[in-house]
């Protein structure tokens, strides 16, 4: 074997994120980018001597080159084994199982989520430890360290690996096996929920749409949802992964999601419509002119997973991350179990999921979770939805009326200010977060200040604290307000503001959110002065 240790020098800007590594696809292309990147990985695990580890991604443009990079460098550093989805391509979640069911050292993902992709949009990377999480903070920053101190790297010379048929090959003295990508991943979603009974909802003509918004989820629900459960064929729609998305934005909301929306708001609208995202880590779920917010989803999940098999002894606990409303919290209440509330970004449900202490975990980005994986994932939550519909037997548009009539209704909305001027977004924030101590006890837009902070967690598992997770402001009768800024963009910042207010009933639960929320997103932008400080009038993305 011919092993080349090519000089480098440490380049600006190579610290992960909340989901790992995200720039711009050329930014990845540059010379060493990757490599250092890469290097830096196997350096802070330890080295990959001897190790196994899983790899693939989303099939955005450069995923092919990255995988063909990524083995040869963990063939120069002695790794034992890669096992990579055929193509390059895993799905997050199924990549995630894969760690776990395979015992490896962890994984590659290659993937920017829902960015969008192509040579002038997004590409990202991260790495997912043995339990098949995200690396936790302590890990990313020993990687940041050595982006900063890296002089070399080694690569082995060859040709490329051939990733597009399955079964066993090698790179220089490193086995490379090549898995189908759906096999395993499809297996534990049957044994998960009740196919037998998914089955019988299609055949007695239940209908629905999935949008696969041309991303990796395609090949995955065709599947699962037409051959194995028998649904129609057409029943995915944009169901061919394509390096750019199909030209389009593959984050599942109804701003990019519109061709499912316009369907499900439309006359002839199927009982049910989902969608997912760029790595199949998200979800969108919507009946018939009934859109149901993420938040709203967690909580009906929680309130109803004992319908699924794989949940029938009950749930040990609930998390959802902090910006997310405060739904799920209600029904941890009725169910007398507990309800943990983190920063953004799944690796904090990591400790809580290998504890046992949560069973069931959620984002209002859309992603939604449970202890079968350690990733968000969204045909889970759609096959948990249909497995919920096939038992109740009843539209999600009475689901969804019954459970606030049962809970009371979080109205909630995500409002975003994309691709903000850096500097003018870290501005807003600093004026806040200078007023937090002066704003309890005052009335804003007819409303008390409760409280007002920036949310740190201390994990209850391992005792890390983790501080500057976001800006809150919480109003009496139940009203709340969080500003944070994204950390998945790849151009300025993303300026984040979360807007929620409590209804009780039996009266006011029907309201549209735009409307019942009017005070609230009057009283974000007197409080942070958004239009002044950004020069923003609207909101880029409302979900």
């Amino acid at each position: 074997m011919s092993v080349l240790t090519i000089e480098t020098t440490p380049i600006q800007g190579q610290k992960p994120g909340t989901s790992g590594l995200r720039k711009t696809t050329r930014t990845f292309m540059g010379t060493h980018y990757l490599e250092n990147f890469v290097a830096s990985i196997f350096g802070a695990i330890g080295g990959a001597e001897g190790k196994t580890f899983v790899l693939g991604g989303d099939g955005r443009y450069f995923n092919d080159r990255a995988v063909q990079v990524i083995l040869r460098m963990a063939a120069a550093e002695g790794a034992a084994r890669v096992i990579v989805g055929q193509g390059g391509i895993l799905s997050t979640p199924a990549a995630s199982n894969l760690i776990r069911t395979r015992g490896t050292d962890g994984g590659i993902i290659l993937s920017a989520s829902h960015n969008p992709g192509g040579i002038d949009a997004d590409f990202g990377i991260k790495f997912n430890g043995p339990n098949g999480g995200p690396a936790p903070e302590s890990l990313t920053a020993k990687m940041h360290d050595l982006t900063m101190r890296i002089i070399g790297y080694r690569i082995w010379e060859g040709a490329d690996v051939d990733v597009s048929s399955l079964g066993e090959t090698s790179c220089g003295e490193m086995t490379v096996e090549v898995v189908d990508p759906v096999d395993d991943y499809a297996e534990l979603m049957e044994e998960l929920f009740d196919f037998s009974a998914l089955k019988a909802l299609f055949a007695g003509g239940f209908t629905m749409r999935f949008d696969a918004m041309h991303a990796v989820t395609g090949p995955y629900a065709t599947e699962i949802l037409e051959r194995r459960l028998g649904a129609p064929a057409g029943t995915v729609m944009n169901g061919n992964p394509s390096p750019d998305f199909g030209g389009g934005h593959p984050d599942p909301n109804p701003t990019w999601a519109k061709e499912l929306m316009d369907v499900m708001m439309g006359s002839d609208a199927t009982d049910f419509g989902a969608a997912s995202d760029g790595d199949g880590d998200r979800n969108m779920i919507v009946g018939k002119g009934a859109y149901v917010t993420p938040s709203d989803s967690l909580a009906v999940l929680a309130a109803n997973a004992t319908l699924a098999p794989g949940y029938a002894n009950g749930l040990a606990g609930v998390a959802r991350s902090m910006p997310t409303s405060r739904a799920v919290d209600r029904v941890a209440e009725a169910l007398g179990i507990e309800a943990y509330e983190t920063p953004t970004g799944w690796k904090f449900f990591g400790n809580l999921l290998d504890a046992g202490k949560v069973t069931l975990c959620g984002e209002e980005s859309a992603g939604t979770g449970s202890d079968h994986v350690r990733e968000k994932d969204g045909l889970w939550a759609v096959l948990l939805w249909l497995n919920i519909l096939a038992a109740r037997k009843i539209s999600v548009a009475e689901i969804m009326a019954d459970h606030w009539t049962s809970y009371g209704r979080n109205y909630y909305s995500r409002h975003d200010y994309e691709a903000v001027e850096t500097d003018k977004a870290n501005a807003l924030l600093e004026r806040l977060e200078a007023k937090l101590s002066d704003l309890p006890g005052t009335i804003v837009q007819g409303m008390t200040v409760e409280a007002a902070d920036q949310f740190a967690y201390d994990d209850p598992v391992d005792g890390s604290r983790s501080e500057g997770q976001g800006v809150r402001v919480m109003f009496e009768g139940g009203a709340r307000i969080v500003f944070r800024l994204s950390g998945t963009g790849t151009q300025g910042a993303t300026l984040r503001v979360y807007l929620e207010d409590r209804v009780e009933g039996p009266e006011g639960l029907d309201r549209p959110a735009d409307e019942a929320l009017q005070t609230i997103v009057a009283a974000a932008d007197e409080i942070a002065q958004i239009h002044e400080m950004t020069g923003r009038d609207k909101p880029d993305v409302t979900t």
